[in-house]
């Protein structure tokens, strides 16, 4: 087996001696796919890594980035001897993928993904990867930017970021092993949860958070006077709409993905927007004084670190 087993000697950043996946093949080379490559070679953790995609471009610049060592293609040439197979593509697209790769995979390939919701993954991996389903750990890294494809992969954008990691029951030791330990190289912390609740959460502190941003910018783009609307916009808006640059088709397919969660978040934040249309109706300045300093001292409070 190439992937070799703990204990590991630390090295800087996130890497481990004793560690190390002789063969990777991730498929989508952007900036989750592309990073977690470049931070495996830059750890010392990663052999060959062999790219696959939809864009020959993207491909040949991350070729020219070496983010990989060589193009694949979805085969039993490529996948058979993986160590670990990584899908960091969007979500909607990883039905498919599972189906399109079942028969190529080898028995000791641990597989995992990238994706942002993990319900929808794990029904997609026991329909189309029954026989695998046990060396296929669901994760999530919690680090992102507003930038994609292969130009905007980062060597240490996993640097003391969480990754979220939902396994199966059905899940095999070793593998789950393999892949907490490549994510660890990479310099992020790993946690576990069910994936319900992973979605149930990120709902709420990530998705809901991009409908909105996208929602506002979308509004004010409609209106006929939209220029001077943004001639004035600053800080407060720009803050507020930096993620609303992310990938429209990554987060299409996470909404629709996550929609029933996303759907119950969306009514809090409606009741909570209510709260405030009446106080503003109202001119009750001290209920839209305490929603505010109340929302001032969590932010804070988080933002310190006090939350975690």
């Amino acid at each position: 087996m190439r992937a070799s087993s703990r204990p590991w000697k630390r090295r800087w950043p996130g890497s481990f001696v004793g560690f190390r996946l002789d063969k990777i093949v991730v498929f989508g080379v952007g900036l989750i796919g592309g990073s977690f490559a470049l931070a495996l070679k830059k750890a010392g953790a990663a052999g060959e890594v062999v790219g696959i995609g939809r864009s020959r471009a993207t491909l040949d610049e991350a070729l020219r980035l070496g983010l990989i060592d060589r193009v694949g293609a979805c085969d039993a040439a490529t996948l058979v001897d993986a160590d670990l197979v990584l899908l960091a593509t969007p979500v909607g697209q990883m039905s498919a993928l599972m189906q399109a790769m079942a028969p190529h995979l080898g028995p000791q390939t641990a597989i995992t993904d990238g994706g942002s919701t993990k319900s929808d993954v794990v029904a997609a991996v026991r329909e189309r990867l029954p026989r695998h389903a046990a060396r296929f750990v669901p994760a999530h890294p919690i680090a992102g930017a507003e930038n994609s494809g292969a130009a905007a992969a980062l060597a240490d954008l996993y640097v003391g970021r969480k990754v979220v990691l939902t396994p199966l029951p059905e899940n095999v030791p070793e593998a789950v092993a393999r892949v907490r330990d490549a994510w660890t190289a990479c310099g992020a912390t790993v946690h576990e949860m069910a994936p319900s609740r992973h979605d149930q959460v990120f709902a709420a502190v990530s998705h809901l958070p991009h409908l909105l941003s996208f929602a506002l910018v979308h509004d004010l783009a409609q209106r006929e006077n939209r220029e001077e609307f943004f001639r004035f916009a600053a800080s407060g808006f720009r803050d507020f709409t930096r993620i609303a640059a992310s990938h429209p088709e990554m987060w299409r397919d996470i909404c629709i993905a996550n929609k029933g969660a996303l759907l119950g978040e969306l009514e809090q934040y409606q009741r909570q927007l209510d709260e405030l249309r009446r106080a503003l109706q109202a001119g009750d300045a001290a209920a839209l004084e305490a929603v505010f300093d109340e929302a001032r001292t969590v932010r804070r409070a988080w933002a310190e670190g006090k939350l975690a």
